[in-house]
């Protein structure tokens, strides 16, 4: 069984229904005025490119990476589905993302993440990957319930990590 991740359409609502999960998970850690997971509205925006691992049909993980400027990009909605944690979809989907990041011509790539421990995997996953934490950014703003990480983006940098990085040395 084969994992397929690529672009998604959205149209079959299988990326929908996970990140109507994401929402919900996102209220048991943080107040709404703090919660930055896109909602329903913003699906269809065109600065979103969305893709989807899937494995016979299911989706399984899902990503998105947003424009903000013609030399930055924001990662959103990254969310595995709770019965596929654990097998690097989380890994798979960053490296497509921030090799399209590249190949766009983008600097810079940043993301908005919660503080609860929930949310330590994910940055133990962003640190690996060369993120590391930069004050708000775009339309963010100081919030007790958000961190927020950046990787600059160069021909230097690959987009999988170094073994120094996957033993949390830089």
């Amino acid at each position: 069984m084969d994992t397929q991740i690529a672009v998604d359409d959205l149209s079959d609502g299988g990326v929908v229904d996970l990140l109507r999960l994401h929402r919900e998970e996102m209220y048991k850690y943080s107040p709404p005025e703090s919660i930055h997971a896109l909602d329903m509205s913003e699906l269809e925006d065109a600065s979103i490119t969305f893709w989807s691992a899937r494995r016979e049909g299911r989706v399984m993980a899902c990503g998105a990476l947003k424009e903000l400027a013609p030399a930055a990009g924001e990662i959103k909605s990254m969310k595995t589905h709770p019965e596929y944690l654990r097998q690097g979809l989380g890994r798979q989907l960053l490296e497509v993302i921030l090799n399209e990041a590249g190949s766009r011509g983008y600097h810079a790539v940043s993301l908005e993440t919660g503080t609860h421990s929930a949310f330590d995997p994910a940055v133990t996953l962003y640190k690996r990957y060369g993120f590391t934490e930069c004050p708000p950014f775009g339309e963010y703003s100081l919030d007790p319930y958000s961190r927020f990480y950046t990787r600059k983006l160069d021909d230097q940098v690959p987009a999988r990590p170094g073994p120094g990085c996957l033993q949390g040395r830089p």
